[in-house]
């Protein structure tokens, strides 16, 4: 299992944060995702820009403190955990992922993609709140 954590301050309101997190239905701020699907309450489902699917179930639901997932597709399982804490500065981002790969070969890179899809997350919500 291969484990990141990225931490982040954004000169911006908890609530603002949290709400463009969780919005999994506006998606256009992503630069990694062509659509998203609700499925349900606590499921979505995530399309990268080649239109690979990646299935979210919620599992933990703080509003404006903590969000945590399961995480699925055919390359890798695992979680996914947030937390937003509002600090003088605006507020303060944790996100942690614990990922195992589905197919051997794709191990010994797990951890860099993660770093890398965390860091442009990062960037692009950052960009976002600063519109």
């Amino acid at each position: 299992m291969a484990t990141s954590t990225i931490r982040t301050v954004v000169p911006c309101g908890i609530k603002k944060v949290w709400d463009t997190v969780t919005a999994v239905n506006q998606y256009s701020w992503r630069s990694d995702l062509s659509r998203t699907e609700i499925l349900n309450e606590a499921q979505f489902i995530e399309y990268t820009k080649s239109g690979y699917p990646t299935t979210f179930t919620t599992t933990v639901w703080e509003p404006c403190r903590r969000w945590e997932f399961r995480m699925e597709n055919s390359n890798m399982e695992g979680i996914w955990i947030g937390t937003f804490a509002q600090i003088a500065e605006g507020t303060e981002l944790t996100f942690t992922e614990h990922v195992t790969a589905r197919k051997f070969f794709l191990k010994p890179f797990v951890k860099f993609y993660l770093k890398k899809q965390q860091a442009q997350f990062v960037a692009d919500l950052k960009s976002a709140l600063s519109r």
